[in-house]
């Protein structure tokens, strides 16, 4: 007979597994905590899923992610730029660079201060990789004069490598007048000056010191011709390089 009192055992399956608060991520989260709540928990799943979506190619998943996260005042969306750079892909596996890319990291430039070099430095290359190079030039010109974009070595060797690459011929010289001109001795000049700023400021950076003694090479030839008469900031790009953007002024206020 079943006494009054009697409770049945709850089935043993139930705690067979203890509680346990480990949880395993695949990737490193920004501001990570070692106690993290529920909540924190769900944006790492989260932040989790962004970047396997990435690595997978999928980035319509990794983009709604994105814009989650993004949304969530846990998540400095703005650290990240890197990551939004990838996400403004057509194809993770393909490198290469759009309109979309270059706003972006215009815009970037001016909302993270404590970044700008680096951002600076993503934006050139951008530029170069869309056959900018004048506009790329332009943007170092507008900014290395100023702090703190004047004592970074590697934008004063982007600077000398691009005034090398403008200083070159353009497409329309024909075969036979490309031995008489060579070069423009004025983007030659400006290349010398960024070349030795950043030596001066890395004497052990080898790019700076080859291409000086390429450009003392190249004075020093029969192929040195001086365009003085010109306006360099007038002609078209060299090379597949599209015509320039009126550049910037600063302003006074």
């Amino acid at each position: 007979m079943i006494p009054p009192n009697f409770e049945p055992e709850p089935p043993a399956f139930i705690f067979e597994r203890a509680y346990t608060d480990d949880h395993h991520f695949l990737f490193a989260f920004p501001d990570e905590k070692k106690a993290p709540n529920a909540r924190q928990i769900q944006l790492r799943r989260l932040y989790d899923i962004m970047n396997l979506s990435v690595q997978r190619n999928d980035l319509p998943r990794a983009r709604r992610a994105w814009s989650i996260l993004a949304r969530c005042k846990e998540i400095n969306w703005k650290a990240m730029w890197r990551l939004g750079i990838t996400l403004l892909e057509n194809d993770v596996r393909v490198m290469e660079s759009n309109p979309r890319k270059i706003d972006y990291l215009r815009t970037m430039l001016l909302q993270l201060p404590e970044e700008r070099e680096r951002i600076l430095a993503e934006l050139v290359q951008h530029y170069i990789l869309a056959s900018r190079c004048r506009d790329a030039l332009d943007e170092l010109e507008f900014y290395l004069p100023s702090f703190p974009y004047h004592d970074n070595p590697v934008l004063h060797v982007y600077a000398g490598l691009l005034c090398i690459f403008v200083a070159q011929p353009s497409e329309s010289v024909g075969a036979n007048e490309v031995e008489e001109t060579t070069y423009d001795s004025n983007s030659l000049s400006r290349a010398q000056i960024f070349l030795e700023r950043a030596k001066a400021l890395d004497p052990h950076n080898i790019v700076a010191s080859e291409f000086l003694n390429k450009l003392h090479s190249i004075s020093q030839g029969p192929a040195f011709l001086s365009f003085a008469g010109h306006d360099s900031d007038d002609e078209t790009h060299t090379k597949g390089c599209q015509p320039s953007q009126p550049k910037r002024r600063r302003s006074n206020s």
